[in-house]
């Protein structure tokens, strides 16, 4: 299958998809409310920079709103229509390549077709990354989409690809949640307070 319009510019060998039912807490305590469900995206991306340095990457910078797009059309239909609360992105490099090239996948240009794709969140992303091999755990962080200094949003999803990334690909991840943490209780700005323009109050 070729790639959907747009990705022209990146040769995706794979994508992955993983949904996550969290029903009750580490110790067992019940759900305060509905479970917890996380999803992740990801794309496997051939590097054209492997195994060099290479000052200029804006090429990449500029086609990654159609990675944004994509991984929001696909979000939509693995979510069956429940509502995000949170998100948060993540690259794994291949050793061949440096931790800059991924890096140039998270930039504004292809976050904001993602927050577009969730009605207009209006939070920064958190993110992060690393290089490592096939079976590496990458850890994404979470936090509410709208305000940023939400506390019981603060969440992570785990995850790791069996076959990727190769040398020579970087591995590009979203991450999102239904809410926060089940039985969060650390105080601060709740969910409920986030409205208008600024996310708060």
């Amino acid at each position: 299958m070729s790639n959907p319009q747009g990705l022209e510019a990146f040769k995706i060998r794979r994508w992955f998809s993983q949904i996550q039912e969290i029903c009750s807490g580490e110790t067992g305590a019940a759900a305060d409310g509905e479970p917890v469900f996380k999803y992740m995206i990801a794309a496997c991306i051939q590097n054209p920079y492997a195994g060099e340095y290479v000052e200029d990457l804006s090429v990449w910078i500029e086609a990654s709103p159609s990675i944004g797009i994509e991984v929001g059309r696909r979000l939509a239909e693995l979510t069956g229509g429940r509502a995000i609360e949170s998100y948060g992105k993540a690259i794994l490099v291949g050793l061949d390549g440096e931790y800059e090239h991924g890096n140039a996948l998270l930039t504004n240009p292809a976050a904001n077709p993602v927050r577009d794709a969730l009605g207009g969140a209006k939070s920064w992303v958190p993110s992060t990354g690393k290089r490592g091999v096939p079976g590496t755990i990458l850890d994404i962080p979470l936090a509410h989409k709208d305000a940023l200094y939400v506390r019981s949003h603060y969440d992570t999803m785990s995850v790791s690809f069996d076959d990727a990334p190769n040398r020579d690909e970087v591995i590009v991840c979203w991450a999102f949640a239904t809410r926060g943490r089940l039985n969060a209780r650390l105080g601060g700005l709740e969910a409920s307070q986030v409205r208008g323009e600024d996310g708060l109050v």
